[in-house]
């Protein structure tokens, strides 16, 4: 551009600084901020918009704020779009009170909140499942004088077909279109999406034929939408033939396209038909982003080939993008179910070292592994320090401690992490129940087991009918650990996960744990589709 005689402007910069945080890069991000300052510029409104808007968007919130403060030194003042961006950017964090504090901010900074405000915090509520504070807010759009737009629509429309309400929202579509809207390709994708989680496959081509006839173009994310079905319906061939034919059919093929159909393969326990893909994805120069990289991580880890994982994942930063907190937990949750905790837990201190900020799930993952292994102290040591930080927990946290402190027969340690579980209100739940009272029985504490199952019956922390099911059942399906057993047992096998449910199923055995005849016979059927699959495969 110099050599053109055209220095680069804020313009030049702020477009290039746009387009890096979009694809992730924020090593380059960060070395053109420091070539403006070189340049003698200086950052303005738009250049501190899309630092806080390329923080908010990788869920680096307090980097965003501190952009903020930094506007605010240098006298540039945010306006209604910054605060929208950070409002976004809470409530994607499921921190709804900072996003509520940030819009009585604007309101005292004379900024006042538009329908773009309202529209971030709506749809917030509907996907939290608060539709009630949802349908406040779009009540208060009104007493404001703020006219709901397109995107108001399509939340409504999104929140109802995510209950299954279809009817309802074609009633909201003809809503729209009397408030003089069009429904949009997001209009018509949501609908398609629905319909095909409800299995009217018909009605999705019909809503197709009728973006068509609309004129409107049908983009990729109808194709994504229907590919996403066919590979969870398992309709693996079908899916590909689609995937070849999309030029014909008007679709553009993307990163996303190529992802969603290797990550059936993956679940499809096709791991060479996924790598052939990725390979014919490069091929046709489509360039992969952290979805299609988290998509094969996770189907290495998958597959037992952690390794070839890392390997994927030095590739990802060699390209210059950002891995999210998905992809380092699938490396550790690979390692863990292979054994190898040392190695996750090498791997995930050598991240946080590089910036990855661990969440719930990366502990649960950890303690899990490590329990499994039979390393419960530490397990516990890992626990207690990320208390000591401050950091959340949940249910799942406490039922893996639990359940491990009581294979060990540490009963007063259980009943310790049990008061705090209750103090927290996160339970106790069936799988805590099951844990505790399978260990005092094991025990020969007959009486104190009595005694906690009336307690957590009364105080109604677990139903009635779990410890005193009707008399048809089986002495077999009784039992509080079988059921808790069963129910992971025929949660793996309907996400066709028959290898974890085998893994389970040895450990009943191993515990001397009879699982329910329905949970059996899953699982066996299962085993047979699988290697009927495996046999179909290799022929």
């Amino acid at each position: 551009m110099e050599g053109f005689g055209c220095l680069p402007d804020n313009v030049t910069y702020n477009t290039i600084l746009d387009a890096l945080f979009k694809k992730g890069k924020l090593n380059e991000v960060r070395d053109l901020l420091s070539d403006m300052k070189k340049q003698g510029l200086v950052p303005n409104r738009t250049t501190y918009n899309i630092l806080v808007s390329g923080y908010c968007k990788l869920g680096w919130l307090k980097e965003a704020m501190r952009v903020v403060d930094l506007m605010t030194q240098n006298k540039s003042l945010p306006d209604v779009w910054t605060y929208n961006m950070l409002i976004n950017g809470w409530c994607n964090a499921g921190m709804l009170e900072e996003a509520f504090r940030l819009r009585k901010e604007m309101e005292s900074l004379k900024l006042l909140p538009d329908v773009v405000t309202y529209n971030t915090l709506i749809n917030r509520f509907f996907e939290l499942g608060r539709s009630m504070e949802a349908f406040k807010l779009i009540d208060e759009l009104d007493e404001h004088g703020i006219k709901p737009n397109a995107v108001t629509h399509n939340i409504m429309i999104k929140w109802y077909c995510k209950e299954g309400k279809i009817d309802e929202a074609c009633k909201i579509v003809r809503n729209m279109e009397e408030n003089g809207f069009s429904p949009d390709c997001v209009t018509y994708n949501t609908l398609i999406d629905a319909n095909c989680k409800a299995g009217n496959m018909e009605e999705a081509f019909r809503m197709m034929d009728v973006m068509g006839r609309k004129g409107l173009k049908m983009n990729t994310i109808t194709l994504n939408t229907i590919l996403h079905t066919l590979c969870c319906d398992k309709k693996l061939d079908e899916a590909y033939m689609l995937l070849n034919s999309a030029s014909k059919r008007g679709y553009y093929l993307d990163e996303v396209s190529y992802g969603t159909l290797i990550t059936g393969y993956f679940r499809d326990e096709k791991a060479n038909r996924a790598l052939k893909l990725w390979d014919e994805m490069k091929e046709r120069q489509i360039m992969p982003s952290t979805f299609t990289y988290n998509a094969m991580i996770w189907g290495l880890s998958q597959s037992g080939k952690t390794e070839q994982a890392i390997d994927m994942l030095n590739e990802l930063l060699q390209s210059g993008m950002i891995p999210d907190e998905t992809t380092f937990n699938t490396i550790i949750h690979g390692f863990c179910s292979e054994g190898q905790v040392e190695k996750a837990l090498q791997f995930h201190n050598k991240m946080v070292e590089k910036s990855f900020k661990p969440d719930i799930v990366t502990c649960n993952i950890l303690l899990s592994g490590l329990c499994r292994e039979g390393m419960l102290e530490k397990a516990l040591k890992l626990f207690r320090s990320w208390i000591l930080k401050g950091k959340a927990v949940d249910s799942v946290t406490y039922n893996t401690l639990i359940s491990s402190l009581c294979k060990e027969r540490r009963l007063e340690d259980a009943f310790g992490l049990l008061s705090e579980m209750e103090e927290k209100k996160l339970g106790p739940d069936r799988y805590t129940y099951a844990a505790i009272h399978t260990a005092l029985v094991e025990s020969g504490r007959l009486e104190e087991a009595q005694k906690f199952t009336s307690i957590m019956v009364e105080t109604g922390k677990i139903n009635h009918q779990v410890v005193q099911p009707n008399t048809s059942k089986t002495p077999e399906e009784i039992d509080p650990s079988s059921i808790s057993y069963s129910e992971k047992i025929n949660e793996h096998c309907s996400q066709g996960r028959y290898k974890d449910a085998l893994q389970i199923f040895e450990e009943t055995r191993q515990n001397g744990i009879t699982v329910n005849k329905s949970t059996y016979m899953n699982l066996m059927n299962g085993l047979i589709k699988r290697r009927k699959s495996i046999s179909k495969a290799v022929d």
